[in-house]
This record gives C-alpha cells, sequence and structure tokens, in this order.
C-alpha cells in the first residue's frame, strides 16, 4: 500500500467525470490531502455561479468528509522552506501551492498524485505518479 497525498487537479479531475470518491479510491489506498488543497477548491466552489456553486460546494464537502486534511505543521513548514531553497537556483518558478503540497507530501513520507506532474518534476525528495480519475492509476 503506498501512502498517497491527492493535488487539487486529481480532485478536480474527478469533479467534472462525475465520479463518486469512492469510484476513484481503492479501499486499501492510505489517501490524504493537503489544507491548502481545501482552500483551492472552496475557493473553485465560491467562483462558481448559480447551481454550478451548490453542487461544487457539496463536492468539497464530501472530500473533505471522506479524505483526511493534513495541516500546514512545523515539519511541513520546515519540508517547504527546502524546498524554496532548493527550486531558487533552477530559475524555474514554482506554484506557491503546489510547493505546499510538496512539503506536505516530503513531511508525511507521501506520493503526490497530480494531474500536473510538471508542477512537481525535479523536487527533491518528492514522488510523483501521474493521476486522472483514478488516484491509483
Amino acid at each position: 500500500m503506498t501512502r498517497l497525498l491527492l493535488d487539487t487537479t486529481v480532485l478536480v479531475d474527478v469533479e467534472r467525470m462525475g465520479a463518486s470518491l469512492d469510484e476513484v479510491i481503492a479501499d486499501d489506498d492510505d489517501v490524504a490531502i493537503a489544507a491548502i488543497t481545501v482552500a483551492e477548491l472552496r475557493v473553485g466552489a465560491l467562483l462558481a455561479d448559480g447551481r454550478r456553486r451548490a453542487a461544487r460546494r457539496a463536492y468539497v464537502d464530501d472530500v473533505v468528509a471522506h479524505i483526511p486534511v493534513l495541516d500546514y505543521d512545523l515539519a511541513t513548514a520546515t519540508e517547504h522552506a527546502g524546498l524554496l531553497v532548493a527550486v531558487r537556483p533552477r530559475g524555474r518558478p514554482r506554484g506557491a501551492h503546489d510547493l505546499i503540497i510538496a512539503a506536505t507530501a516530503r513531511a508525511t513520507a507521501r506520493t503526490v498524485v497530480t494531474a500536473d506532474a510538471r508542477a512537481f518534476a525535479d523536487l527533491p525528495g518528492i514522488e510523483v505518479r501521474a493521476g486522472r480519475g483514478r488516484a491509483t492509476a
């Protein structure tokens, strides 16, 4: 069993496909999300219009009810600082939220499952698994 950290992109793909979380997460998966992922999903719900807003809000509530949310704690902050230093000389900008997700993965020894593997490419100590629709794919 691999310890997985779902990136926001995978959860957005699941929502767009109209799949349920039970269809995406196998019973033997040890899956979690970073707290920043909740913020990203909630922003999407708040920016949605009309009925879509209610559906997105319900989806985020379902995600939070069924997937453990990992806090940005001291261990994550320490890993985040290390990643910020590691990417600085490379001259390749990284998204602030992606680095927090990567730091959460490093602090908790998890593999990042993402539909945007480039966002996490070449980050030291970060294992990435491509995911689109099925987190264990």
